[in-house]
């Protein structure tokens, strides 16, 4: 039964990471983006476990359950604990027009089964035909770091990145060992809480975290 229904589950965990972050390029909410956030690492989670369950690897359950307590809950509660009272109001600016943007998403998405479509042409595992959105993910979660004005929104585009580096190695490896996950998840948590104080700090010192005007201070 869960043979029959794999593809088809493993293209609605992967269509439910792109949805989510083709709507953090889209939603100029920094609150927005970080539930958005949280979604996307509920579905990462679920497309472990299904990779677990299919081949049988307990240790790739426990991985699943690891992703969704800091990917899905700890790291977005991490970004939205103080951003509630500062950011309610106040909408990001992005350097690059919405629809403009969108249309780079689509674009990179083309792009990005294009390069991988060829390299994992002759990979006949399944998971291996949805790798192409975790390296569109990877990409978008670069235009983030380029065209989002605010520290914190561009933390939400690094942490984008690292989920899409995450889904590439578990389609296209069958899973991740779980002391790496453990180790890497671990390096992310350190690098987003010493970057969420650093930039809880340049809000306290200068009213907000909008790089352009701190790039205007520092000339």
């Amino acid at each position: 039964m869960l043979t029959s229904i794999f593809p088809q589950a493993i293209g609605l965990c992967a269509g439910v990471l792109l949805l989510t972050s083709t709507l953090m390029v889209w939603r100029h909410s920094l609150l927005a983006s970080i539930g958005l956030l949280a979604a996307q690492g509920i579905g990462l989670a679920a497309l472990v476990a299904l990779i677990g369950v299919h081949s049988g690897d307990a240790q790739l359950l426990v991985v699943s359950v690891l992703v969704l307590a800091l990917k899905g809950v700890v790291l977005p509660w991490i970004l939205a604990r103080q951003s509630r009272a500062s950011t309610r109001t106040v909408e990001e600016s992005p350097h690059q027009n919405p629809i403009v943007a969108l249309l780079t998403v689509a674009g990179l998405t083309i792009l990005s089964y294009v390069v991988l479509g060829r390299i994992l042409s002759h990979v006949g595992a399944v998971t291996a035909h949805a790798a192409p959105i975790g390296l569109a993910m990877v990409l978008t979660g670069f235009l983030l770091l380029v065209t989002r004005r605010r520290a914190r929104s561009q933390l939400v585009g690094f942490l984008l990145l690292d989920n899409g580096i995450a889904t590439v190695a578990f389609l296209t490896s069958g899973g991740v060992p779980l002391f790496l996950e453990l180790g890497i998840s671990l390096d992310v948590l350190l690098v987003v809480v010493i970057l969420y104080v650093f930039t809880g700090r340049m809000h306290a010192k200068f009213g907000g975290t909008d790089v352009d005007t701190l790039r205007e201070l520092h000339d």
